[in-house]
């Protein structure tokens, strides 16, 4: 059995608040996260989704443990180090897998979730990250729901792209003439031989 975890964040504030770029000067406002465990087919056989708010922080550092893959769109320059800010262990040495790195390194340029989920699920996402810092800001029980509900949409989202992906090693996008075109990418897990044994000793 393989255990993942797609997750995305949101902020406090956007880079325009803070002096530098360094995401962990933002602050987290909430943690969305699907965790699953795949079959040897790489076929789900279980999952469920949970988000986290400053004060479920404790509760949510044992659910990122011991994943195989902790999948994210944009998540190593951002989700990552914002979150290794406050982790109670070193959470970039986690197994995270960014997408969006794969897109960049097969096309050379980057691409954002939403113009590669648009072309190649058919939908993109719910609402804008702008949008929910505002809905923190507000801090009203209904801007906190829709807050949660925008956050575990980047990941059903990012859950949906991933999968494509893996399944059928491409991805669609628009080029910049806005002509549709696919981009082949692996997701697939290292073979059991090519991952070097790490030795006890």
């Amino acid at each position: 059995m393989v255990t993942e975890i797609i997750f995305d964040i949101e902020t406090k504030k956007i880079f325009d608040d803070i002096e530098g770029n360094d995401p962990a000067d933002l602050g987290i406002s909430i943690v969305s996260a699907y965790k699953r465990q795949l079959n040897d087919k790489f076929e789900e056989v279980e999952g469920k989704i949970e988000s986290f708010f400053e004060e479920d922080f404790d509760k949510m550092w044992p659910f990122f443990a011991n994943a195989d893959r902790i999948i994210g769109f944009n998540s190593i320059h951002f989700d990552v180090p914002a979150m290794a800010a406050t982790a109670p262990y070193d959470f970039k040495k986690l197994k995270h897998f960014d997408i969006m790195d794969h897109i960049k390194k097969a096309l050379g340029f980057r691409l954002s979730l939403n113009a590669v989920a648009s072309e190649t699920l058919g939908h993109g996402k719910n609402d804008s990250g702008l949008n929910a810092v505002f809905y923190w800001q507000e801090h009203s029980k209904e801007s906190l729901a829709k807050l949660k509900k925008y956050c575990e949409m980047d990941v059903i989202v990012t859950k949906e792209v991933y999968d494509f992906g893996l399944k059928n090693k491409k991805l669609k996008y628009k080029d910049k003439w806005n002509t549709p075109r696919e981009l082949e990418i692996d997701f697939s897990y290292p073979k059991a031989e090519d991952v070097p044994q790490m030795g006890l000793f």
